[in-house]
């Protein structure tokens, strides 16, 4: 005789799904508990078990070898129906719910049950601790008590249980927040690119790889030419538009291991690793040719470019960082729309 359906059916499969548990790995705490409810039971059979809304799974067993049963045939989905209460059944032979029971009349021989519900604090019941075996008998009060014990540590690991996966979750949320955090703080917000702070740290690094490992590193510094001029003629939603288009070329001009970064207002910086002085003057010419080419909205725009590269003599990023600035006033006073580097080289 298959189990009624709870009239709580849907709050209580709610309830079930919350903590997670249908169809995990063994866990040493489970096994423990069956262990122990069977010794103390007497009984060759013990379980965790949960029905869910087709069957019967057993979280933990002992005596038995299927972890899961048809609900229909399940003695615990009979358990369920009174939470608040042992089921104990002597003898499943003489018991008209379970006499025709494929527990009962095949190989398993079952007789005697008794199921400890497992119930929640609003009173939903997702399974049942039980133990069985496949001769009639009942348990001692102490035995029944001692039963209804070891259901209620089920549902403190599964409480425990749930605990943990919660803060699991908001762990996994705040370091999600800190990352984002960390993108935000290092990214500047018009044109997507790594800002003055994170251009900063990164110079240190590589100035500081390129005399461990004795290897280049050049730095350009790009001025969008009369950038005021422009936001006065066409405004700046078009100047905002021109400083994303060219950090669109400058990204497109450059190779992955370079950093690209807004300096500020209409001024970017390029790091180059591994990049000596000629290579960084002909970038620097494809980005300033790239930019010249361009469609912007209004009128075209050029760029001013100083080329710098690290030197024995310069003591850290500072230096370097100034003597590309040195180099870009080279560039502006040369008359714009040029690139130029050291000693006034220009192209």
């Amino acid at each position: 005789m298959p189990a009624p359906i709870p009239e709580n059916e849907s709050s209580r499969l709610e309830a079930l799904r919350h903590y997670h548990i249908l169809d995990t790995l063994p866990e040493a705490s489970y096994n423990d508990i069956v262990r122990l409810a069977a010794y103390i039971c007497g009984t060759p059979i013990a379980a965790v078990n949960f029905i869910d809304s087709e069957r019967q799974w057993a979280k933990a067993r002992v005596g038995m070898d299927e972890a899961e049963f048809p609900r229909d045939a399940s003695f615990c989905a009979h358990a369920i129906l009174s939470p608040d209460k042992l089921m104990v059944v002597p003898d499943a032979q003489h018991d008209v719910r379970f006499a025709d029971n494929p527990l009962v009349t095949g190989a398993s021989h079952l007789r005697f049950y008794a199921g400890a519900p497992l119930f929640t604090l609003d009173g939903d019941a997702l399974g049942a601790l039980c133990v069985a075996a496949p001769v009639a008998r009942a348990l001692s009060s102490e035995q029944e008590h001692a039963l209804a014990a070891l259901a209620r540590q089920v549902m403190g690991q599964l409480e425990l249980r749930r605990a943990v996966m919660r803060l699991e979750a908001q762990q996994q949320q705040l370091e999600s927040a800190n990352a984002l955090l960390a993108v935000q703080s290092a990214t500047d917000p018009l044109t997507g690119l790594k800002n003055r702070r994170a251009f900063q740290e990164r110079l240190e690094a590589e100035v500081g790889r390129a005399r461990r490992y004795g290897v280049p590193l050049s730095l350009l510094i790009l001025d969008v030419d009369h950038f005021k001029g422009y936001n006065d003629a066409f405004g700046h939603p078009a100047g905002d538009e021109v400083l994303r288009r060219v950090s669109a070329l400058l990204l497109g001009t450059t190779r992955s291991d370079d950093l690209v970064a807004r300096y500020g207002g209409e001024e970017f910086v390029i790091l180059l690793p591994e990049t000596e002085l000629r290579g960084a003057l002909r970038l620097a010419a494809r980005c300033r040719q790239a930019v010249e080419a361009a469609d912007m909205p209004g009128r075209s725009v050029t760029l001013s470019v100083g080329v710098a590269t690290l030197t024995a003599d310069m003591p850290g990023g500072d230096e370097l960082l100034a003597a590309a600035d040195c180099a870009l006033y080279g560039a502006k006073r040369g008359g714009r729309n040029c690139v130029s580097g050291p000693l006034g080289i220009r192209t």
